[in-house]
């Protein structure tokens, strides 16, 4: 039984080169285990906040006040981590000590004690399988949050390759897809300068139908068949579009507003032409009633919510209410520890609710999803394309190819 020995954290960078915390835990006097809390861009309202007070520095400090109170806990469980800060910070969403912190101790724990016990950390999550590959579902092309003004207001035009046998095909298809769409932007705009958003995206200056069809092309272009070998995902990023005022869905950047029938009319039109398998956040975060609505309609896509669920037992169980939302993406740090992701992993599977663990905009090299996305029997991961603090992540995908355990990719029951 592995046991927390010493602690230390610090502030370092991510991908964005924002603050992040860091903690280092070590259990046994002798294995290691790090963790670097990500953060977003496109915020639900409802996560965890990262920092006490926005305050990365004072985060540290109370992280630094209460180190003692782990010494001795075992850190292969994360439920003791878990009570061990809620006796530390009983606020209902880890304002007292910073969602950084529950993220980084939570996570360097189980990779601490991973170390220990000489077992892979999805395994130790996970103690019996079957453990299967997610498909990589790749952001090529994007706007939104994460890129400038000139780009379109869908946040994120992804691709899954659905047809892929294993692993290394699956990313082969996400790598070429992503250059081929570099060549098309090349013929379309000679000045193109070769912009890419946080997550690696290509960022230009397009509308949104413009986007979604260049990159339906580029699968075509790629010798793939959209449908067969590769299937389109769209991450709408709702909310950051939403006027709560005006009560309509500004897409200011294409100069064009939408009522909320019209903003479902979008979406089920969109999954029709582009038989799209994915769907994030098409409403805004509260409009459960919608969401069933999309849900309902597009029997065939994963209708997910990101922004609407925040990694949340509760606002899953609110979703259920409704019959909203048939995939859930999984983001330890909206919710705060390993424990209460793992808690959310396991109600979305009693409501049959497919996962999609997730990285964030704002990342580290760090590739524990990876283990997360085994250990939850996650459909897909969503960690990006290119980019070192995202190829990390799939590079530890190759790594785990080398475990007899884990056997073939996920089965989607969309082909």
């Amino acid at each position: 039984m592995p046991l927390i020995s010493s602690l230390k954290g610090r502030i370092v960078f991510n991908s964005r080169g924002s603050k992040s915390i860091e903690i280092d835990v070590v259990t046994d006097n002798k294995f290691l285990g790090r963790a670097c809390a990500p953060s977003g861009a496109s915020v639900g309202s409802h996560e965890v906040p990262s920092f006490v007070d926005n305050n990365p520095e004072l985060t540290l400090r109370k992280f630094n006040s209460n180190i003692d109170k782990f010494i001795g806990v075992e850190a292969s469980n994360p439920k003791s981590i878990f009570e061990v800060l809620k006796s530390v910070d009983t606020s209902a969403s880890f304002t007292g000590i910073g969602g950084s912190v529950a993220y980084a101790l939570s996570v360097a724990a189980a990779a601490s004690a991973s170390n220990s016990l000489n077992v892979p950390l999805f395994a130790m999550l996970k103690k019996q399988g079957p453990y299967r590959y997610p498909y990589p579902l790749g952001n090529i092309l994007g706007g939104g949050a994460h890129a400038g003004p000139g780009t379109p207001d869908i946040q994120e035009v992804l691709v899954c390759p659905i047809g892929a046998n294993n692993i290394r095909e699956a990313l082969q298809m996400n790598f070429d897809i992503h250059r081929e769409v570099r060549v098309q932007l090349e013929k379309m705009d000679k000045k193109f300068t070769y912009g890419r958003g946080d997550e690696g995206a290509w960022a230009p200056n397009l509308n949104n139908d413009q986007a979604i069809s260049i990159v339906a092309q580029a699968i075509e272009n790629s010798g793939l068949k959209l449908g067969n070998d590769v299937a389109l995902g769209i991450d709408f990023a709702s909310s950051s579009l939403w006027d709560s005022k005006r009560e309509y869905y500004n897409y200011s950047r294409q100069g064009l507003v939408r009522t909320t029938d019209e903003q479902i009319n979008f979406v089920d039109d969109l999954i029709e032409k582009y038989h799209l398998i994915y769907a994030e956040d098409p409403v805004n975060e509260d409009d459960f009633e919608s969401m069933a609505i999309i849900t309902r309609q597009n029997k065939n896509c994963l209708v997910t919510g990101d922004d609407m669920l925040v990694t949340s037992t509760d606002r899953v169980n609110e979703a259920c209410k409704y019959g909203a939302c048939s995939g859930a993406i999984l983001k330890v740090n909206q919710a705060g520890t390993l424990y209460n992701s793992l808690d959310f992993a396991e109600n979305c599977a009693k409501n049959n609710i497919s996962l999609i663990t997730s990285h964030r905009s704002g990342e580290s090299v760090d590739s524990h999803i990876s283990h997360i996305a085994l250990a939850t029997s996650s459909k897909m991961i969503k960690t990006g394309v290119v980019g070192g603090e995202r190829v990390s992540k799939l590079n530890e995908l190759l790594r785990l190819s080398e475990y007899d355990l884990i056997k073939g990719m996920a089965d989607l029951s969309f082909k």
